[in-house]
């Protein structure tokens, strides 16, 4: 009997057990089964974020990769800003080493009265440089004494481009301007393909106008001149501070020469267009100068010059300035000239009332 009790109780904890069993596959297997749905979520979050990830990785790399390039661009744009000037004659001769009382910028500077001839300023003044466009008041010198039509019309041609420094124009190849306003504007403008169209259309051309602009120099006693062409932008035109006084002094005698080189501004009808002109000298416009002729001038082999005729504390004075390294210091030279010849006669006006006073 106590076997048939064993087998009994056997059968029911066997039972039991795979009841028990089955129940518990039935409470996991939910569990079990949802646990690749979360996997499957897990993943596509992840995958979201790697996208974004990567997303940001690419957009910070763009970032990165403009600011490369714009920081090789301002690299670059430094890089031209500090590369050196062309030096000039004078700076490559050494002549900006000369010290005088004024403390002139430009390395060249003579300054005489125009009546007396009596000498202000002398500062390199027998130094031998290039001119640029001073060149131009000998250009218009020849062209007013040749007593040619100012109303004819003369087209500006492939010939008149500047192929020495390449500098630009407004005068477009085929513009047709009088002889008169392209004479205006290559003496107040320093324009230059108006002053080569005036050398290439005077009778014989240009080889005449050059020899005629030599000529004239050696006539005037400007000895240490020479023109090889009728811009200035040829570094072979040169002169002297004491020859160019001349060549002021002379063409301050002309009225026409005095009447464009001192004019402010000019327009010119070409084709449908009116272009404006302005003087590049600014002191003309300036109401404390009497200004009766100016010219400037400029290329890298000449520095920034200046030649002037005007009226000091009731003294007519020519000035003469060359190769100034600075864009303004001519300009400053010679309001620094003006003050000091002003301040002179002030004072020489205070010493003769107390001489007078105290006799």
């Amino acid at each position: 009997m106590t076997t048939d009790l064993n087998r009994f109780f056997g059968k029911k904890v066997r039972g039991l057990i795979c009841f028990l069993s089955l129940m518990s596959w039935f409470a996991w297997a939910p569990v079990v089964q949802a646990a690749p749905a979360k996997t499957q979520k897990t993943q596509k979050v992840h995958k979201t974020q790697v996208g974004k990830q990567k997303k940001t990785a690419t957009v910070a790399k763009r970032r990165v990769s403009k600011t490369l390039v714009s920081g090789k661009r301002k690299a670059a744009s430094v890089r031209v800003a500090r590369t050196p000037p062309k030096p000039s004659f004078g700076q490559m001769a050494g002549l900006h080493q000369a010290a005088d009382d004024l403390n002139l910028k430009s390395s060249v500077a003579f300054v005489i009265d125009q009546d007396t001839q009596e000498v202000l300023i002398s500062k390199n003044d027998q130094a031998v440089l290039p001119i640029a466009s001073l060149t131009k008041l000998m250009t218009g010198l020849i062209v007013t004494e040749a007593n040619l039509p100012m109303d004819e019309n003369i087209t500006i041609t492939q010939q008149d481009v500047d192929t020495e420094k390449g500098s630009s124009s407004r005068l477009r190849v085929g513009t047709e301007l009088s002889r008169g306003e392209l004479l205006h504007l290559a003496l107040m403008s320093s324009e230059n393909r108006a002053a080569h169209a005036l050398g290439r259309t005077y009778p014989g051309g240009l080889a005449v106008f050059t020899r005629l602009m030599n000529n004239k120099a050696q006539l005037l006693g400007m000895k240490d001149t020479r023109y090889v062409e009728p811009t200035g932008l040829s570094s072979s035109n040169m002169s002297s501070a004491r020859d160019l006084a001349k060549l002021v002094d002379v063409a301050h005698q002309n009225p026409l020469l005095r009447e464009l080189t001192t004019s402010t501004g000019h327009q010119v009808a070409v084709g449908k267009r009116t272009l404006q002109f302005n003087n590049t000298n600014r002191l003309v416009k300036n109401p404390s100068w009497d200004i009766g002729l100016q010219k400037t001038g400029y290329i890298s082999e000449a520095g920034r010059c200046l030649v002037m005729q005007t009226k000091v504390a009731g003294r007519q004075l020519i000035m003469i300035f060359l190769d100034s390294a600075g864009k303004l210091s001519r300009l400053g030279d010679a309001e620094r000239v003006r003050h000091w010849v002003e301040s002179a006669a002030n004072a020489a006006v205070i010493k003769a009332d107390t001489k007078v006073s105290g006799g």
